[in-house]
């Protein structure tokens, strides 16, 4: 399928733009679902028989039968809408060089840039920095380009850091365009060459270097020091922040500090315009995080140059390729294609992943096998960074009217006047209140939804329910590339965090099963449905990491023994599901190690933040206060740094979330040993080879928590009081079992 874009409609014989074809394995995975929903049914037909036409006198036994029940019940469900990623792939290709023969400069459309952040200590400005600087120096008509920076830290440190970096811009931005460059994120690009000398690279460098000491500098202080406030335009803006100025009370704060319409690079070129925005904040007025930063954002932006394009971006992912928006225009301008769609997202890709990622970091299935099978369907999710709105998608359905409101902020407004005219910063002061959005439809039916902590899945869902689509553009270069969290807290954090917001649309009246069937379509709320209910992995993986090995420690037979029909079923279902799995990773550019890597942290996950999130969801429910919203941090500590470079995993923080999965790895290797002893004396039951296979394969999976507990001095070794307390546990819950057993 081929899409031939043309200002004025559809022609044939205009080059093409984009093309789609579909994958080569989708027949393939087409007989192999049917083939495996047969072995499916036949083993939840044991369990049932096992239930309820022969069952047994014993209580345990009944209960043991129950838990892997619906521990398979949850498996086969969760399979069962992976299914729908499967169903018909599709891969995309732009061919942006044929683009400037079809469509003029003049008519590209704006593009309006987000970036959030929230914490100068955690999100260092300098980083934030790169990202916006990046994004400026697109290929791409300068006057086109308006970058947005949300600080909801309210840090006059952020302001600064942004300050600085104009200035570098006018310099840094004519540098990109004269040596051609593709790592336009200035640290990136220095990093990338460090030794080279010009005279031109060595001034550019030492710009710079000169910025980043300042920026770091004022950081270190905690304030902007009055050398640094050179002029009035400075002295008045950060006057703003005055006395009971904090990060949870302040007015708005706007600062225009590049206008397109006057400010010139030393080429004499345009600057983008860069706008930084802090909205009001009051501790008597509720606030949402980052959904409602970006509605503020999209309110300001609307009252200040309302672009047709919208990139919403995380602030630590900068731009890797500078021709990122002319692939979006591929699809943008084929009027057949535009009609419906929302956003082109783009994969989450990132770089300072070690050798075999060994946290999974990368999410390749997420971000990207499974996206290609959403592209088939309706389109992608929105995964909150390197994702292209339309304007006019977030107020209202493909065929809705615009909801009535301020006129200024209807997307179809065009903006006439300068971004710092008086009227047009009074309306942004005004959008930007932390009590505009009262008795209105923001985040309820127009903007960035409220109502879970994942806002972006649960925003680019509810858009493809009001009928909208959206493109998967995944070139072979990174559009965008970002940071990824160094130490197994952050990432569970993280994880956990999503679990929470992901239980919340599926709790809600928008639930993906229901809602989403009857909105959108079966494979497509199926496809929603698997990433909705990702928390209740915890049950299958918390009752196979356990119920089998305490069975096994007590000599007890569970499974099928070796050889019986029962037995090869389960071996087809364990090898085909992690068999097509594997294939998939390898297809899409993984290795072995870093598959092996990703199945271990999908048990980690399913005995930590799977759990935790769904314990913390429930208590959230009843009313029962938990802990906030909180930030991964993006500092950078030296020590896990190294670690993290050698394939290390670090469990320094004694944190709650490691006392099940440490208890996991006691049992396994316990279990393990003394079925092993049962082995070798010739005296185990026949029965116990699946268990004693699945408990080495655990234990396989656990060695880099063994070595953290006993062969480790390093800071980022297991916490002596989680292993004292998991050890507690576990010898509490083998002996629990062996009074049971």
């Amino acid at each position: 399928m081929e899409g031939r874009g043309l200002r004025g409609g559809f022609t044939t014989d205009a080059p093409p733009l984009h093309t789609s074809k579909p994958l080569r394995r989708t027949a393939f995975n087409r007989l192999f679902a049917v083939v495996y929903s047969s072995a499916v049914i036949a083993l939840l037909y044991r369990h049932v028989r096992n239930l309820f036409v022969y069952p047994t006198t014993s209580f345990l036994s009944f209960s043991i039968t129950l838990s892997l029940f619906i521990s398979d019940i949850v498996l086969a469900f969760m399979w069962a809408t992976a299914q729908a990623f499967r169903v018909s792939p599709i891969r995309r290709t732009e061919f942006p060089q044929n683009l400037k023969r079809i469509v003029k400069d003049e008519d590209f459309p704006g593009i309006d840039v987000f970036i959030c952040t929230a914490d100068p200590y955690k999100e260092p400005p300098i980083n934030v920095v790169n990202t916006a600087l990046s994004l400026m120096a697109y290929d791409y008509p300068a006057d086109k380009i308006s970058v947005y920076v949300s600080d909801d830290g309210g840090s006059a440190l952020t302001l600064f850091a942004f300050m600085e970096a104009a200035k570098f811009a006018s310099y840094w931005l004519p540098f990109c365009r004269e040596q051609n460059i593709m790592e336009r994120s200035p640290k990136v690009y220095f990093e990338a060459n460090y030794g080279s000398y010009t005279p031109q690279f060595e001034k550019i460098k030492s710009m710079y270097d000169d910025m980043k000491a300042k920026v770091e500098h004022v950081v270190d202080k905690g304030k902007v020091i009055d050398d640094y406030i050179t002029d009035d335009r400075r002295r008045r803006a950060f006057n703003q922040w005055s006395k009971g100025f904090t990060q949870m009370d302040h007015p708005t704060v706007i600062q225009v500090i590049l206008d397109t319409s006057k400010d010139k690079d030393i080429s004499g070129h345009s600057l983008p315009s860069l706008i930084y925005v802090s909205r009001q904040k009051s501790k008597t007025s509720p606030h949402h995080f980052k959904a409602g930063a970006l509605n503020v954002l999209l309110r300001v932006s609307a009252a200040m140059t309302n672009a047709p394009v919208i990139l919403t971006q995380d602030c630590d992912m900068y731009s890797n390729d500078p021709g990122t928006p002319l692939r979006v225009l591929c699809y943008l301008s084929d009027p057949e294609v535009k009609s419906n769609l929302a956003f082109i997202q783009f994969p989450q890709r990132y770089h300072g992943l070690n050798e075999d990622d060994i946290y999974a970091s990368e999410y390749k299935r997420v971000f990207q096998i499974n996206s290609l099978g959403l592209d088939g369907l309706k389109g992608p999710n929105y995964v909150g960074s390197g994702c292209f709105f339309l304007r006019r998608a977030l107020f209202g359905g493909p065929s809705a009217p615009v909801p009535p409101e301020i006129s200024e902020l209807n997307p179809d407004h065009a903006v006439n006047e300068p971004i710092e005219w008086q009227n047009i910063l009074a309306l942004s002061h005004h959008v930007a209140g932390c009590n505009y959005e009262n008795q209105t439809q923001w985040g309820s039916k127009i903007g960035f939804r409220y109502g879970s902590l994942v806002e972006d899945f649960y925003t680019g869902y509810r858009l493809q329910c009001e009928g909208w689509k959206s493109v998967f553009c995944n070139p072979e270069r990174a559009a965008f590339l970002g940071d990824v969290p160094i130490t197994l807290v952050d990432v569970l954090s993280q994880c956990k965090r999503w679990c929470i917001g992901l239980f919340q649309v599926t709790f809600s009246k928008y639930n993906t099963l229901i809602y989403g069937s009857q909105s959108m379509g079966v494979f497509i709320s199926l496809a929603y449905s698997h990433y909705a209910f990702w928390p209740i992995w915890c049950i299958p993986v918390s009752v196979y990491c356990f119920l089998p090995q305490l069975a096994l420690a007590n000599h007890v037979t569970i499974f099928p023994k070796v050889l019986e029909p029962w037995f090869f079923l389960y071996v087809f279902l364990v090898l085909g599901a992690y068999g097509q799995d594997f294939v998939d990773f390898v297809l899409a550019g993984g290795t072995v190690r870093r598959w092996w890597n990703a199945q271990r942290l999908w048990m980690i996950r399913g005995l930590t933040c799977y759990m935790f999130g769904s314990v913390e969801y429930m208590l959230k429910s009843a009313g029962i206060s938990t802990h906030g919203f909180s930030l991964t941090s993006k500092v950078v500590d030296d020590a896990q740094s190294k670690r993290y470079g050698q394939g290390i995993f670090e469990f320094g923080v004694p944190s709650p979330l490691f006392v099940p999965l440490t208890m996991a790895a006691i049992i396994n290797l316990v279990s393990f040993m003394l079925g092993l002893a049962g082995f070798l004396r010739g005296n185990a039951e026949e029965g116990l080879g699946l268990q004693m296979i699945l408990t080495g394969l655990i234990v396989l999976n656990c060695l880099p928590i063994y070595g953290a507990i006993a062969l480790r001095s390093d800071a980022g070794k297991m916490s002596t009081k989680i292993t004292v307390i998991s050890t507690f546990m576990s010898v509490a819950l083998y002996y629990i079992s062996s009074l049971l057993f």
